[in-house]
């Protein structure tokens, strides 16, 4: 059986822009990566009120390779476990709606897990190579901050927990899931990195051209104390579960 992929683009009230984004990352799949395996698309909705079940469903259906999800608590976290969960694919991963890492990222990611260099890849904005455009000094400062926590406090190797661009090969997940990645939230992601290093699998930093969506819904101080009080719980977990020799 030929290997498969699938990412998972979690959404939550995107009515103005989901149809056109979908859309643009379809053509890129379809016009740039007709040479790799099957890649669908996994629309994972966490509780939109608005008209996105509606686009995502009609995508879905005029789309090939695109599945609509449908949960009704809201969640990264939860939306990507769901997602994964569901999916056969043998790699598996996600990207935000906003298409803020530059798609032509997807290719060097996926080589890197079909050809087994690793077992995770994760995009990183603080790689040397990595491109950054638009993001503010605020944000810029946060990224690097919360990132030198997680060197210090989890004794971490990536360089950046926070892109979001991920992907791994899926039979390692419920693994990644029994050892400690169990965040419904934002942090979920970075969990499945730092779980991965804890049980001694290849995560491969990945530099990626990165532009900051002005619009980004992300409120920098409630996810950064969201963030401290996860990387707590998840030490907690890590020290109760054999890591590796």
């Amino acid at each position: 059986m030929a290997v498969s992929v699938e990412i998972t683009i979690p959404i939550l009230n995107e009515e103005a822009t989901l149809h056109a984004q979908v859309h643009q990352v379809r053509a890129f799949v379809d016009q740039h990566l007709q040479d790799l395996p099957s890649i669908g698309i996994v629309l994972a909705d966490n509780g939109s009120t608005d008209a996105t079940p509606a686009i995502a469903a009609q995508l879905a259906q005029e789309l090939a390779g695109v599945r609509y999800l449908r949960l009704e608590a809201r969640g990264v976290g939860r939306a990507l476990k769901a997602s994964w969960k569901s999916s056969n694919a043998d790699i598996v991963g996600y990207m935000d709606l906003d298409l803020a890492t530059d798609l032509h990222s997807l290719r060097p990611a996926l080589a890197r897990l079909l050809d087994d260099q690793a077992e995770v890849v994760t995009g990183s904005r603080l790689a040397r190579g990595a491109r950054v455009r638009g993001r503010s000094l605020l944000r810029g400062f946060t990224s690097r901050v919360f990132n030198l926590l997680l060197q210090l406090y989890l004794r971490v190797g990536f360089t950046d927990g926070m892109c979001g661009f991920k992907f791994l090969q899926r039979r390692h997940l419920p693994t990644i899931l029994d050892a400690g990645a169990v965040s419904d939230g934002w942090f979920f992601a970075t969990e499945v990195l730092v779980v991965a290093e804890h049980l001694g699998l290849r995560v491969s930093d990945l530099p990626v051209q990165w532009t900051d969506d002005p619009n980004s819904k992300v409120k920098i101080v409630k996810l950064t104390l969201e963030y401290l009080r996860a990387m707590r719980a998840l030490r907690q977990r890590l020290a109760r579960h054999p890591g590796k020799a």
